[in-house]
């Protein structure tokens, strides 16, 4: 019993002197968020003024979410003119576009809700990083603004 104890303390020990622990901090959860907004803006795809990119909430203010924990939020919309197609075709475009950039843009890890193709009451695109823990949420509208995006942190310490 006093051996595992003595083990016990000593990797607490070694990964507090590491700086491996298993939470995150809200520091580089934020920087990342932050990130994030820039490669948003700057992408070539909503540089473009017909998009109408707009952010809604940048993460630069606290939101206490627990006692010493907190997290951040990015809100944006865009839009995606729809031409002269049916609206499932104009929202699967609209939804593939938002994936790719979520994917390969801002480095989220998709996780694809089959039971949405082909409906035309809107769809929802989920994405996680988990290093740090950020979570995105992406609402593809059939009418205007087409692109209804949150990101936020977990609940951290500072």
């Amino acid at each position: 019993m006093r051996v595992a104890r003595l083990l016990a303390a000593s990797l607490a020990l070694v990964m507090l002197t590491s700086g491996c622990t298993s939470e995150s901090s809200l520091g580089g959860a934020v920087a990342e968020l932050q990130k994030d907004t820039q490669r948003l803006e700057g992408n070539s795809i909503f540089k473009n003024p017909l998009k109408k990119l707009r952010i809604v909430q940048r993460p630069d203010k606290d939101i206490r979410c627990d006692k010493d924990k907190f997290k951040r939020s990015l809100r944006a919309t865009a839009d995606y003119e729809r031409v002269d197609e049916p609206l499932d075709v104009h929202l699967d475009r609209a939804q593939t576009l938002m994936e790719n950039t979520l994917a390969q843009v801002l480095g989220y890890k998709l996780e694809f809700d089959f039971s949405q193709m082909e409906t035309e009451e809107g769809r929802f695109i989920y994405g996680v990083k988990k290093d740090p823990d950020i979570t995105v949420t992406v609402y593809v509208a059939p009418e205007a603004p087409t692109w209804r995006l949150h990101a936020v942190t977990a609940c951290l310490s500072r």
